[in-house]
């Protein structure tokens, strides 16, 4: 098994999102990129710690490449907007992938590259591709969210 980690805005609906993909065998909600050891929801909330919510996704490589999980990323949110998806606004909110090997890094880097050259954004991709620093559990109520809810998507305020 390998991991991932992203950054596509509300993590409820970005894990609802990677659960779906075949090969995928775990997810996890969570912090990181931030300067605070140990942050709670409401540390990140407070959009002063640096950390983004994120989704550490485990995944089989026989059966999802990164890039496909690469794709689901990108398909699944808007790169363009800074710290804002939908009507969630902040730092914690913002596009970034984070990568575990030089394999990730390059292919992620590929990946922003090409998708910024194909046309299909008129704006600047912004999202960020930054090395994988420590990876801080969220609350439990946050784990598998929608799902315990019965919702498929993040269309409400958290």
């Amino acid at each position: 098994m390998e991991k991932a980690v992203f950054g596509a805005g509300c993590f409820w609906g970005v894990e609802a999102t990677f659960r779906k993909v075949k090969g995928v065998t775990s997810t996890c909600v969570g912090y990181m990129g931030g300067s605070l050891e140990d942050p709670t929801y409401e540390d990140v909330c407070t959009d002063r710690t640096g950390h983004a919510e994120v989704v550490e996704v485990e995944y089989d490589p026989s059966e999802v490449s990164y890039d496909e999980l690469l794709a689901v990323f990108w398909e699944n949110h808007d790169p363009t907007t800074m710290n804002k998806q939908g009507p969630d606004e902040g730092t914690q909110y913002r596009s970034v992938i984070f990568f575990h090997n030089a394999q990730q890094e390059s292919a992620a880097k590929t990946a922003k590259e090409q998708l910024q050259n194909s046309g299909k954004y008129k704006d600047r991709i912004v999202t960020e591709i930054r090395p994988a620093s420590e990876f801080y559990r969220a609350e439990e109520y946050h784990q598998q969210y929608l799902e315990k809810r019965g919702q498929s998507s993040c269309d409400i305020e958290h």
